[in-house]
């Protein structure tokens, strides 16, 4: 008994706050609940049942999500769990960031799922797991807490990279997803340790009251942790010079898991790294701001100028990713409410804005996800009009057109950047989107173009494989031909076989037969959520920038 009462008394749990993490928890349980449910079915269940069950376990976690900013509406930020998790306007706002990127995934990830005949659990649990991660980034106030986070964010993001086993591409992806990222998630760990070694904790909070309170005379270990965690965060925003893995893991990935993984890991690695920067090292800004000056000088202008090369829609997109992160970055780099704010609502929009994007560049792939030169594009609005008009919004968006929240984001940073006398970073900033403009206009352009007379008919270059293999003398609804190819047929019988290749065309995109809108009640319930943010939120901006800007002022 006395060495019960012993141990009982050195090892002191703290009390669980269940409500704080009451988000994290839905997402996990509602994984559980899905894998459960799935392994009792040995033929498995429609990807709409997957879908509609991750939609609800994200309703649910938003829902929570809210409960708590009401919370902290009425009676201000706390902290909870022996100090580890904080609640405040900045986690509130990243906790209902994750849950809208849940639903509007589940939303845009059927379509694709189906086409690939790839549309098990998987999918859907390992999105459950990673965006908890996030969440865990988001609301961590101990750098121990960040890095599981990190972890349980990154680790389902290597598998999904790697899940089409169909294409060696996404093998690929996924090892050289996973060898840098083991090897940026070590470098950031012995950047907790040296922290640790000199301010004596990894509480955030601490560290930033030790930092206050004490001149250090001898500061090198401090400075070589802080360092170490900047690395490892450039590593998951993708920032010059450690963005090398991001257009090889984007191109290899399966398309619809390149958007998710853009848009939350993003979410999750800036979460962190405003609430770690911002809150304990607000008085070292004088050395880590430099450092910031020329990551966001790089990752502005590599990532708009290498864009403009590309002939690989998925490339160029991934540059264009770290060209945005650079933006971000910007707001940061001020070091100033205002910038604070900039960036969070940048983060807010852009997740969607890539969502949106990608699940069309998904759809456009064609079966086998491999059809993605920039050419296939060509006329891509006679075919799908409601997809090119999408597409070419969520472009324009990304390029900082005005009455979209793009166009609020960009200026946003740049206002904070030339407030806090970055002039010099303000103006080159925006020379790298005035570049970044030129890539986004190409495919607006190739989409919306003039086709020329000989491509009148033609199909992207994996339709016109299919087309091709049509033997000599295929019947087109009666009319016979010995031409021996699809596409002289469509010039020679005009609608007949226009017809027959549009018919084609909707069995490899995997399209549900809706005429020319082309595509299936989820994927257009997921595309209105992201135009909808893009286009309301351009036009009225009011309350995503109120609540950005608040979640700054009750940043603990």
């Amino acid at each position: 008994m006395e060495l019960g009462a012993l141990a009982t008394h050195m090892l002191q749990l703290p009390h669980v706050n269940y409500t704080a993490i009451m988000p994290e928890l839905i997402l996990l349980g509602g994984m559980l609940l899905l894998l459960l449910v799935s392994a009792l079915f040995k033929k498995g269940l429609p990807t709409e049942f997957y879908a509609s069950s991750t939609v609800a376990i994200g309703i649910a976690s938003l829902i929570a999500s809210l409960v708590l900013y009401h919370d902290v509406e009425a009676h201000s930020a706390f902290n909870a769990i022996g100090h580890a998790i904080d609640i405040d306007g900045f986690s509130v706002l990243f906790l209902t960031l994750v849950s809208c990127i849940v639903i509007v995934y589940a939303f845009l990830s059927v379509a694709y799922l189906q086409r690939e005949q790839t549309g098990g659990v998987e999918y859907y649990a390992l999105a459950l797991i990673s965006c908890s991660g996030a969440m865990f980034m988001a609301s961590a106030n101990d750098l121990i807490l960040i890095f599981i986070g990190l972890e349980i964010l990154s680790i389902p993001l290597y598998v999904m990279a790697g899940m089409d086993q169909l294409r060696e591409a996404s093998g690929e992806a996924a090892m050289k997803y996973f060898i840098l990222g083991a090897f940026s998630s070590a470098i950031f760990l012995y950047g907790i340790a040296l922290t640790y070694g000199a301010t004596g904790s990894v509480n955030l909070a601490e560290i930033s009251a030790f930092l206050a309170k004490n001149v250090i005379l001898g500061n090198g270990v401090l400075l070589a942790g802080m360092g170490l965690l900047l690395i490892g965060f450039f590593f998951k925003i993708a920032a010059v010079p450690f963005h090398f893995w991001t257009p090889d893991v984007y191109q290899g990935s399966p398309t619809i898991a390149t958007g998710f993984m853009a848009a939350i890991a993003k979410a999750g690695a800036f979460a962190a790294f405003i609430r770690v920067f911002m809150a304990s090292f607000p008085s070292l800004a004088s050395d880590w701001q430099p450092i910031l000056w020329v990551v966001v000088l790089l990752t502005t202008l590599l990532g708009a100028t290498v864009a403009l090369v590309q002939k690989d829609i998925k490339r160029m997109l991934a540059y264009s990713s770290i060209n945005h992160a650079g933006f971000i970055l910007l707001g940061l780099q001020a070091a100033s409410q205002k910038g604070i704010g900039a960036s969070l609502y940048y983060v807010f929009v852009y997740s969607f804005l890539v969502l949106g994007t990608f699940a069309i560049v998904a759809i456009s792939g064609a079966k086998g996800d491999a059809l993605h030169d920039i050419d296939d594009l060509q006329g891509y609005a006679k075919r799908h009009p409601f997809l090119a008009t999408s597409l070419a919004i969520f472009l324009l968006a990304q390029a900082g057109a005005p009455f979209t929240t793009g166009f609020l984001a960009k200026l946003q940073v740049v206002t904070a950047a030339v407030e806090a006398h970055s002039y010099a970073l303000a103006v080159i900033a925006m020379i790298s989107a005035a570049i970044a403009t030129g890539f986004y206009l190409r495919l607006v352009y190739k989409m919306f173009g003039a086709e020329s007379s000989e491509a009148a008919f033609e199909t992207p270059s994996q339709l016109q494989q299919t087309a091709d293999s049509v033997e000599v003398g295929t019947s087109f609804s009666g009319i016979e031909s010995d031409t021996g190819s699809a596409p002289a047929l469509a010039t020679l019988q005009g609608g007949v076989a226009l017809a027959t290749l549009e018919s084609e065309e909707s069995e490899v995109y995997g399209l549900s037969p809706l005429g020319k809108l082309g595509v299936s009640p989820w994927l257009a319930t997921g595309l209105a959520l992201c135009l909808g943010v893009t286009i309301v939120f351009g036009f009225w901006p009011q309350p995503l920038v109120d609540f950005a800007n608040h979640a700054t002022l009750l940043f603990n």
